[in-house]
């Protein structure tokens, strides 16, 4: 009986182009989280700047209730100096004036700071949003791109198994037997072709008799080194 070489072929590139489709639908997901997560980063960039204006904000407010509470104490100062019967007591009073009017002005000042750097993290915000803007509408267009990528090669891969079906029924059912093992075995590579005397994939190099029964193809030699099914390639 005649072995079946060319549709043997035909079915491992079959099965290489299956497998080839397989691999890449199976990544897809993993590069559509790689993506979200590129999203994600470039919206983390502006909570983290609204964040930082929270702060600012609390702070502010703080030092505004800060300096309302020494402002009081001023006024309350201020009163007690027409009280105070005693040199002493006047002096002391002084120095504390001076040193809630010391935090007073201190308070402004930061304050005024604080301010001044609420103007560059509201800019910052608009810049962290202008990126966040521009990303996702970068990256939505790759998800776009890696689902019709999808769609085509899941479309791809059904007419592959269609042609395989087709294909199977037509070689003798124990030269696919062999084929399977020897595919399963050898990383979804069953047949290896014999190039200038030698076996192409492990090198190995082909006795004269060995290739001379090839070209009969009346039977199936493998590889003594990998154990493939060899073939002329001619």
């Amino acid at each position: 009986m005649d072995i079946e070489f060319e549709k043997l072929i035909n079915l491992q590139k079959l099965d290489k182009e299956i497998t080839d489709a397989s691999l890449f639908l199976e990544n897809i997901p993993s590069k559509i989280e790689e993506i979200n997560k590129k999203i994600e980063a470039s919206s983390q960039i502006v909570t983290l700047a609204k964040e930082k204006m929270i702060q600012n904000q609390k702070k502010r407010r703080d030092l505004e209730a800060a300096v309302k509470d020494i402002k009081e104490q001023k006024s309350k100062y201020n009163r007690q100096l027409n009280e105070v019967k005693t040199n002493k007591e006047y002096s002391i009073l002084l120095k504390e004036i001076e040193e809630a009017k010391q935090k007073d002005n201190d308070m402004e000042e930061e304050i005024i700071r604080e301010m001044l750097s609420a103007d560059e993290i509201e800019d910052e915000i608009k810049a962290a949003s202008q990126k966040y803007s521009e990303a996702e509408e970068k990256f939505s267009k790759e998800k776009d791109v890696l689902q019709q990528e999808k769609k085509k090669f899941e479309a791809k891969k059904d007419k592959l198994n269609q042609k395989k079906e087709k294909l199977m029924p037509k070689i003798p059912s124990d030269q696919v037997s062999l084929y399977l093992k020897i595919y399963k075995r050898n990383s979804g590579i069953a047949l290896s072709p014999v190039k200038e005397e030698f076996c192409s994939l492990c090198h190995l190099r082909i006795r004269p008799q060995v290739i001379n029964e090839l070209k009969g193809k009346e039977k199936i030699i493998l590889c003594e080194n990998c154990g493939r099914i060899l073939y002329c390639d001619a």
